[in-house]
């Protein structure tokens, strides 16, 4: 079946069941992948797929109704930003379930300018996954939206602090990401940071010891010091 911008959300699940591998599946399990509704394909073909049948709002909500993993994923890569709503995203949120879906709807989330309004509420929700989505945008957005100020992202760091004593390996994993992420995005961004991964590596708190010590490692790494022009 050849795929074009026209194809519907069924013929499109039709063409990956035809291209799903078990063996993929039981590969991505390994990652710590969800794979109940897994049909098996890699996300370079999923990402070939998305630029075969481009952007279509309507059909991603369609998609993303299967549950079908690479359904969403695809969802997720052809939803338009510009036509997302607050409430969709929203939902998308509630229904994540591993930490390949949360990260790859946090890229959709920043790219719809979601982030001043989500991440806080986000952060603050208990769900596993949409408390890893929010440190996942801040991530993305510190990679991504250059053009936004360093205070911006800076305002963030206290969520990084509240949140750091969370045990749970994906939000513990996503909060160190969004930390050193922000501290590697410009001289200004990376002393606070430094700062904070510091006040957590002596912390109480075993995943925030783990989280700062890890930050630390990179943060102050002569890599990341000699791109960002700061002295030895």
């Amino acid at each position: 079946m050849m795929l074009s911008p026209g194809s519907t959300a069924g013929e499109i699940i039709e063409h990956m069941r035809a291209l799903g591998s078990k063996e993929n599946v039981a590969g991505m399990a390994r990652f710590g992948i969800v794979t109940q509704t897994a049909l098996g394909l890699s996300n370079v073909e999923l990402r070939r797929i998305a630029r075969q049948v481009k952007v279509d709002h309507a059909r991603a909500m369609e998609l993303w109704q299967s549950e079908i993993r690479e359904a969403r994923l695809l969802a997720a890569f052809t939803a338009s930003p510009s036509a997302l709503t607050l409430n969709e995203a929203r939902e998308w949120a509630g229904n994540c379930n591993s930490w390949e879906l949360a990260d790859t709807v946090a890229d959709l989330f920043v790219s719809a300018r979601f982030e001043q309004t989500l991440i806080p509420e986000f952060a603050a929700d208990e769900q596993e996954f949409v408390r890893r989505i929010a440190f996942a945008m801040m991530a993305t957005a510190a990679v991504h939206l250059k053009k936004e100020p360093d205070s911006v992202l800076l305002a963030w760091l206290p969520l990084i602090e509240a949140h750091a004593g969370d045990e749970r390996n994906f939000v513990k994993k996503a909060v160190n990401w969004a930390l050193r992420q922000i501290g590697k995005r410009s001289a200004a961004c990376h002393g606070p940071a430094v700062v904070l991964a510091q006040k957590l590596a002596g912390s109480d708190s075993r995943s925030a010891r783990w989280i700062g010590k890890d930050a630390l490692r990179e943060l102050q790494s002569d890599r990341v010091r000699t791109r960002l022009g700061l002295r030895a």
